[in-house]
């Protein structure tokens, strides 16, 4: 399938989504990786998980770059050979990238039920303004916290962070399609915009799926 989605942020920040409906050869066919990401495909166990690597390397080529320009740091973070920052996401059948000047983050997340299980994992300050018994705004809400958090953690990638315990994320109302949120970790707190929105898709057995897509910078 075509590019799903461009988003331009700001005249130095885009993000590009791709809906991966190819099959692994499709893909694998219309991409060239270096010859570290070419074993790092074929070590990856799930098929699923190899169709998302590859389709963010047609991202990449969407945006005018190759894996050759990728790189990565030794905690796994990606880094681009020009000095852009990047950031990589892939939920289910999507995938997403994030370019920009700036410091970035980005997730997606499938809206689930399941979220409302391990809250209690990752969420703490943010329970007090949550409204548990109005279940499909509490998935919704629980799935942007996560996403943020999971921005936030790509942006900083360091050693010892909880979702719980160290990133805060302030009040939000879902039209509202931004948020604050804060660190406080190793003695030092940073500020984060978060924005978010959600779109929706069917899955292969033809039954609506709702995502929610979080970014954010430093």
């Amino acid at each position: 399938m075509p590019l799903y989605k461009t988003i331009n942020v700001n005249p130095s920040t885009q993000i590009l989504v791709w809906e991966i409906t190819e099959s692994f050869q499709e893909l694998f066919d219309a991409v060239v990786l270096n010859e570290s990401n070419t074993i790092r495909l074929n070590g990856m166990k799930s098929e699923m998980h190899q169709r998302a690597f590859l389709s963010v390397r047609k991202l990449f080529q969407e945006s005018g770059y190759t894996d050759f320009d990728l790189y990565y740091d030794e905690f796994g973070k990606p880094h681009l050979h020009d000095g852009k920052h990047i950031s990589i996401t892939h939920s289910h059948q999507f995938s997403a990238i994030i370019l920009s000047d700036e410091v970035v983050g980005i997730d997606i997340e499938l809206q689930r039920e399941k979220i409302i299980r391990i809250a209690d994992k990752f969420a703490d300050t943010e329970f007090s303004y949550l409204i548990t018994n109005e279940k499909t705004e509490y998935i919704r809400k629980l799935t942007v916290i996560w996403g943020a958090k999971e921005a936030i953690f790509k942006i900083r990638n360091e050693k010892g962070i909880s979702f719980k315990d160290h990133i805060k994320v302030n009040t939000f109302e879902m039209n509202d399609a931004q948020t604050k949120t804060e660190l406080h970790f190793d003695g030092i707190i940073r500020g984060f915009k978060v924005c978010f929105e959600e779109f929706e898709s069917n899955d292969d057995k033809g039954f609506e799926q709702n995502f929610i897509l979080v970014y954010a910078f430093e």
